[in-house]
């Protein structure tokens, strides 16, 4: 992982000090322009930047600029604005023009804190297999069925303001799905806000939730609008929605049932209008049963829910993923490798890919590196993929499938039918027992008359 890189765009020495005050003994980078053009010819120049935090000084075209451009780098970067106005509409102006979060000046280090902790979690980076473009569906590269499946499915919900829940392993795409359905939706000119509940703590997700007022508790210095209302005819985006506390769960339910938040501090309610997508790795029946997660919210959130299946299903996914890494690695770096050898492919698809694609992109990124040639053979992967390869063979010698004789729908339609059976008939049972969502279950059963 690469060191962190913070990039301060102000002409005012104590705004660089609290910002350094800020950031301690981190092993951060910080890179310094006093003008806005200085910070524009920065922002060309860097491709490896993690944060922008911006003095908007110099006015609001200005402040527009460096948001415009920040947005166009690959990955897209995240700004937090320091402002002149300490006002809840200063700040919705600038996150709705794209920024990452609002501080008014003078600043203090834990503002400072608070905000860079914010922004790491409000997710704003494009997972690397997508095209240039809107985030649309068709930019989500797959050719297998169970995706093509998925992308259908979530293009239908897309079209409506239903609840979502998304489901999946950790590194399968579950945000990409979220910004897509959020893009094709009626809501799509409004704001995407993201939020990780799993990397903010205690303390203060429920205070990046529903904001809070100017003097609320003893470090609210100003007045700071929560997500949900930056969110405003939007989509609201919680990703790791197991990993929130109880509390926070039973408010968030009571923002569900009546679109009303109450922010830290303040007498009155506001009314939001968003749409909420959740996303989890958890198992949340799972969690419901350990004490750890309310069915009530688990209820309102799975109005609608979709699978994103893990790489290790989908093994004819994996070339075009691949080369569509490889392709966006020319593009930026000048990267020799230009496709995949056969042999090398194989070792690929028999990989069991525990951190999905996020882990393929990694495996990727450590080939542009090493291959040295514009073909990717075995003997330039990782020696662990020949490792387990020999292994799975071993294994594969001793106990075959295909030994049964049967083709792979005859095989599939017996598994079905055999979840059926123990399931005594009742698809929520059977699709449990497969792991995978009612409507992929009843898709299939059609598909082989199954009644």
């Amino acid at each position: 992982m690469h060191t962190p890189i913070v990039a301060l765009i102000s002409a005012d020495s104590s705004s660089k000090s609290v910002l350094e005050q800020a950031l301690g003994d981190r092993s951060t980078t910080l890179l310094t322009a006093t003008t806005t053009e200085a910070g524009l010819q920065l922002l060309a120049r860097r491709k490896d930047l993690t944060l922008i935090v911006c003095d908007d000084s110099e006015g609001r075209i200005a402040r527009a600029a460096v948001l415009v451009r920040a947005r166009q780098a690959v990955p897209p970067v995240p700004v937090v604005v320091l402002g002149q106005l300490n006002s809840a509409k200063a700040a919705l102006d600038a996150v709705r023009e794209g920024a990452a979060d609002y501080l008014p000046k003078p600043l203090t280090v834990d503002d400072i804190r608070s905000s860079l902790l914010s922004a790491s979690a409000t997710s704003m980076t494009v997972t690397p297999h997508l095209s240039d473009g809107p985030l649309g569906f068709e930019h989500i590269v797959s050719v297998s069925p169970q995706m093509q499946l998925v992308k259908h499915l979530a293009q239908e919900v897309a079209g409506t303001d239903a609840t979502v829940l998304i489901t999946g392993e950790s590194g399968t795409g579950k945000e990409l799905f979220a910004r897509a359905i959020h893009t094709t939706s009626p809501r799509s000119k409004g704001p995407f806000v993201a939020l990780n509940c799993a990397g903010i703590p205690e303390s203060l997700l429920e205070s990046e939730l529903f904001g809070y007022q100017r003097g609320a508790f003893t470090d609210a210095k100003h007045t700071k609008p929560g997500k949900f209302q930056l969110a405003e005819d939007g989509t609201l985006f919680l990703d790791e929605i197991g990993e929130m506390t109880l509390s926070a769960q039973a408010k968030l339910l009571r923002v569900l049932e009546d679109h009303h938040v109450h922010p830290l501090g303040d007498t009155h309610s506001i009314k939001v209008n968003i749409r909420v997508i959740a996303a989890t790795n958890e198992d949340l029946p799972t969690q419901i049963k350990a004490g750890r997660f309310r069915l009530d919210l688990f209820y309102r959130l799975n109005v609608y829910q979709l699978r994103i299946p893990p790489l290790r299903e989908r093994p004819e996914d994996i070339e075009p993923i691949l080369l569509s890494f490889l392709e966006r690695a020319r593009k930026n770096r000048g990267c020799r490798i230009h496709n995949i050898a056969p042999e090398a492919l194989v070792l690929l698809q028999r990989h069991d890919w525990p951190g999905n694609v996020r882990e393929l992109h990694n495996v990727v990124e450590g080939l542009t590196i090493t291959c040295k040639s514009e073909t990717i053979q075995p003997e330039s992967l990782p020696p662990t993929f020949r490792t387990n390869a020999t292994a799975s063979n071993a294994s594969a010698e001793k106990t075959s499938l295909l030994a049964f004789g049967l083709s792979f729908q005859e095989m599939e339609k017996k598994m079905l039918e055999e979840a059926l059976r123990k399931a005594a008939g009742n698809v929520s049972e059977a699709s449990r027992l497969l792991k995978m969502t009612r409507n992929t279950l009843r898709y299939r059963m059609a598909k082989y008359h199954i009644s």
